[in-house]
């Protein structure tokens, strides 16, 4: 099984970045929390991380709405990479909106775990990370979360 311990936080907030690195720092000490404002920049450090062979899973926080690349795009150009890629890369939208249609859009995507509405919370990176590790457990893609 593979250990998540890193985690990318895409938001052209910086404040909720901050936000969110304060909340995964709290919740997991010893994680690597690396932060982006361009979704195009954090695209870049996803591949040039995590293209390579390995078990670690990294957990990517992405906002939907940025200029230049927004998180439809982003999620467009992930999927033409490897399934290796995909594997390891956990995408969850971490966004302001409560569009219905923006979080059925996102419930579609095969490349997107979770939708959640920000701010994002200790209790809400626990069940994301519990669930990533529940999934390698039974090596499925069910999950039941309680």
């Amino acid at each position: 099984m593979g250990q998540i311990r890193d985690f990318v936080i895409i938001d052209d907030d910086i404040i909720n970045n901050k936000l969110c690195r304060k909340i995964i720092e709290k919740t997991y000490p010893d994680s690597s929390i690396t932060d982006f404002t361009s979704a195009k920049e954090g695209l870049d450090h996803i591949v040039q991380h995590y293209s390579t062979p390995g078990d670690e899973k990294v957990i990517v926080l992405l906002d939907i709405n940025m200029p230049v690349m927004n998180a439809w795009d982003f999620l467009n150009i992930f999927d033409t990479f490897s399934s290796q890629l995909k594997h390891r890369v956990k995408i969850h939208i971490l966004s302001s909106s409560i569009n219905k249609d923006d979080m059925m859009r996102a419930q579609t995507n095969e490349n997107v775990a979770f939708y959640l509405v920000k701010p994002l919370t200790r209790e809400s990176i626990k069940v994301i990370v519990n669930t990533i590790n529940e999934k390698e457990t039974n090596n499925s893609d069910v999950v039941s979360v309680s």
